[in-house]
């Protein structure tokens, strides 16, 4: 089998962080202007509760075409490569952002206007749906052998850049702009600005070879002709397995969705200013850049196992300090225990679940296996808000305790996943996924890896 070249895997890495910070820059800005902008534009404003209930749930319509996505583009990636489904993921987020920002409103086409809109995120929400367990799975099969989980990182690391590239281009424009130029137009800058993404995303994924891993198969002719159902047919329960340790997306749930309307809304009687809000995740994911690439090597060293499972239940148990720190109204330390619980502690999970994940299964059907279970699990966690919000209402007593308790049982669940899992850093690429896979000697692997380390300085 062909051994991976460290330019390749530098190309790849690089098309990896390009692609999920274009995905996700869409995504993010998406949620912006639905919570800021398109219940006055895109819904009639005879009342105005239910155009902000329409508007959000134009945003949530984009989490219910996750899963079939997963479906589209997980035999995809395994049947045509990972390159040809990355590329096709990046052009269905790039265009249909950019025709969100070409869009005439409800004023200008009436009732077709939010229907153009809900059919853009469904293409928006399907598209992302193979973004990471593409790249991730790109990322790991052209990574040298000791650096899977450093390189894979990058993925993430994208991610969260990419939220932070959109709030920076988004935020400015909504605070400075006159409001009536920002209803009129400037709402459709961030979304125009997608198309300079795309054309660098496009440079660099053509430049990338596919991976040698999915070439072997090809060579072979042992390209699955149904990678779906071998998945489950050969690994449901390391499947199940993912999508319980998916459930960690809780902690980013309550760090800004039910974090931020406990602050912020009057019901609550908290009464945070709404722009410490915006703040927040801003903050975080650039603690959350700092922080991932440190935590994917340290995976490299240490293992997926340890880093997961800390990451789970250290962040789960913060949860209790951050929802504590709002119910007294003291902001500053609100700020400092979600930065610490998702900028921190919660990378030691986010960090490392892109080479962990792709790692437990066969190439043959390595991203339908992982896109399936990982977005069932995210799936799962888009109707936690409405959970929370129904568990602790206005009014209950112990919403730190309530909340923080639901979230830390969670996040032990996926500790637990997690426990469950093999451990998969040492074990050689051919290997991973099959039963009884057996890990290289420690000793051996660390000069491995310390020569992997060595070539990628030169």
């Amino acid at each position: 089998m062909a051994k991976p070249s460290t330019s390749q895997a530098k190309k790849a890495t690089a098309s990896g962080w390009v692609g999920s910070a274009l995905e996700y820059y869409d995504f993010f800005i998406y949620a912006q202007a639905a919570a800021l902008i398109f219940p006055q534009i895109f819904f009639p404003n005879t009342d105005p509760k239910m155009a902000i209930v329409a508007s959000l749930a134009t945003y949530g319509v984009g989490y219910l075409a996750r899963p079939v996505g997963a479906f589209v583009l997980g035999h995809w990636g395994d049947t045509r490569g990972r390159k040809n489904v990355l590329l096709l993921c990046m052009f269905l987020m790039g265009i249909s952002t950019m025709a969100v920002g070409l869009l005439p409103t409800y004023h200008d086409i009436g009732l077709l206007a939010p229907a153009m809109l809900v059919v853009l995120r469904l293409i928006q929400g399907f598209a992302v749906a193979g973004e990471i367990s593409g790249a991730s799975s790109m990322i790991l099969e052209h990574a040298p052998f000791g650096r899977r989980g450093f390189y894979a990182s990058f993925t993430l690391q994208g991610v969260q850049a990419g939220q932070v590239l959109a709030a920076a281009v988004f935020l400015p424009l909504a605070y400075f702009m006159p409001s009536e130029a920002f209803n009129d137009w400037g709402w459709r800058i961030p979304f125009l600005l997608s198309a300079f993404v795309l054309l660098a995303g496009f440079i660099i994924r053509r430049e990338v070879h596919e991976t040698p891993a999915f070439v072997n198969e090809e060579n072979k002719q042992k390209i699955a002709k149904s990678p779906i159902s071998e998945a489950f047919s050969t690994s449901w329960r390391t499947m199940f397995l993912v999508m319980v340790m998916a459930l960690m997306n809780v902690i980013p749930v309550v760090a800004t969705i039910f974090g931020g309307a406990y602050a912020v809304q009057p019901a609550y009687g908290i009464g945070f200013d709404k722009s410490v809000y915006l703040w927040i995740p801003v903050v975080g994911n650039i603690v959350a850049v700092l922080v991932i690439p440190f935590v994917g090597n340290l995976s490299d060293k240490i293992g997926r196992r340890p880093t997961m499972i800390t990451g789970a239940l250290g962040s789960g148990l913060l949860a209790f300090g951050y929802l504590y720190a709002i119910s007294i109204s003291n902001v500053p330390l609100a700020f400092i225990m979600s930065l610490l619980m998702w900028g921190v502690v919660y990378q030691g999970y986010n960090a490392v679940f892109p080479s962990f994940y792709p790692e437990l299964f066969q190439t043959r059907y390595r991203v339908s296996a992982m896109a399936i279970a990982q977005n069932i699990g995210t799936m799962l966690t888009a109707m936690l808000p409405a959970l929370f919000a129904l568990v602790a209402p206005p009014g209950s007593d112990n919403i730190p305790w309530l909340i923080g308790g639901l979230a830390f049982g969670i996040t032990c669940l996926c500790a637990l996943a997690a426990f469950i899992a093999p451990e998969t850093y040492r074990v050689p690429m051919s290997e991973l996924g099959k039963p009884g896979a057996k890990p290289m000697d420690k000793a051996e692997y660390d000069a491995a890896r310390q020569n992997s380390v060595n070539e990628a300085s030169h």
